[in-house]
């Protein structure tokens, strides 16, 4: 089968980047245009990344693939959807408000904005979690009269709570949680983020918004799909979310009141044994595993465990029983907030909903 074509919408940021490293060699989707802000467009992907100093904005440990070096910046309020068959995006939620439905009346729009998150019509897919929410898209193409859909992936902060919640849920019935992350700064973006004399030496301990959408996000992925819409999972969340001197991986501090008793042993044995959802097996993109349970006390870390399945799988660790809340259960999760939690998060979405048979037109 030939390769979708793809544009990429946002290009030269951190999350934009981690999309065309994902994509380079990618068996399903070929990228064959970049898109960014007007100011780039008309540039060499190379020349739009420089500085005036002259250094080179590409920020991941892997190189920049030679493919994407120099090609062709576009405007992306000026991309034609004629010329692809699939669109990612990663910009800010006021530009995604005005460019995804834009899109989305003809290609598929793939997007780790939160502009659309919270639509009725719009499913907030998490594929091993709750694959089967995608036939939601149905119901937004019918009622907006759109050729393609707008499907964004949750906020990075929820993906690996709501991977650590899900296989509980499923096995106990989850009643209420209450975490807090310590979140890496990768996570506040390049500009303006949160600048090196704010985060060296401290922890910042507001995030603008952040405990909103997990609490919100949370629900929403755990709920159920009762006809056109989704039902919210109906349980009580509290969430304390902060910035720490890490570069990648978002930590997370988790308590979990059941619905029945379990024990640690029970409880480490349905998170180690969880397979997700039968839809993401085979997806090119799917880890080996999508949780690792670590015995180690001193485990998850980020420098040691985010990488961990090329950033696709949610690192658990220090299980044990939590003596405040009825039947709690408490634990540490690590996941990668850049690769799970952005890019390759949206792109497992677009390989789920390619298998699907969603992308043919």
């Amino acid at each position: 089968m030939a390769k979708l074509r793809a544009v990429v919408v946002g290009a030269t940021g951190l999350a934009g980047q981690q999309f065309l490293a994902a994509l380079a060699d990618h068996p399903q989707f070929e990228v064959t245009g970049l898109a960014a802000s007007p100011r780039n467009a008309g540039k060499r992907y190379l020349d739009a990344l420089k500085s005036p100093n002259g250094m080179v904005g590409w920020f991941l440990s892997q190189p920049l693939p030679e493919a994407f070096a120099s090609m062709v910046m576009l405007d992306g309020a000026q991309v034609d959807p004629s010329a692809y068959d699939v669109v990612f995006t990663a910009v800010e939620s006021d530009i995604a408000r005005e460019l995804e439905p834009r899109l989305a009346r003809h290609l598929p729009v793939f997007s780790t904005a939160s502009a659309f998150r919270y639509e009725a019509d719009v499913p907030l897919l998490l594929p091993p979690v709750n694959a089967h929410h995608v036939e939601l898209v149905k119901v937004q193409q019918r009622q907006r009269g759109w050729k393609g859909f707008v499907l964004p992936i949750p906020n990075c902060t929820t993906t690996g709570l709501a991977m650590a919640l899900a296989p509980l849920h499923e096995s106990f019935g989850v009643r209420a949680v209450m975490m807090t992350s310590m979140q890496a700064v990768s996570g506040a973006g390049r500009s303006p983020g949160v600048i090196a004399l704010d985060i060296t030496d401290n922890v910042i301990p507001y995030i603008p918004g952040e405990e909103h959408k997990v609490e919100l996000e949370t629900r929403k992925i755990l709920g159920t799909l009762e006809g056109e819409a989704i039902a919210p999972l109906p349980m009580r969340m509290s969430a304390t979310c902060t910035r720490v001197a890490v570069l990648e991986g978002h930590t997370e501090c988790v308590s979990v009141s059941l619905e029945r008793p379990a024990s640690v042993e029970e409880v480490t044995r349905v998170l180690r044994d969880w397979k997700g959802h039968p839809l993401t097996r085979g997806l090119h993109s799917a880890p080996a595993s999508w949780i690792r349970v670590h015995d180690d006390p001193f485990r998850p870390q980020p420098r040691l465990d985010r990488d961990a399945d090329e950033g696709m799988s949610t690192a658990v660790g220090r299980i044990r029983e939590d003596a405040v809340l009825e039947n709690g259960i408490k634990l540490v999760l690590l996941s990668h907030n850049t690769k799970f939690g952005a890019a390759k998060g949206a792109i497992l979405v677009a390989e789920q909903v390619l298998s699907q048979g969603l992308l043919d037109g």
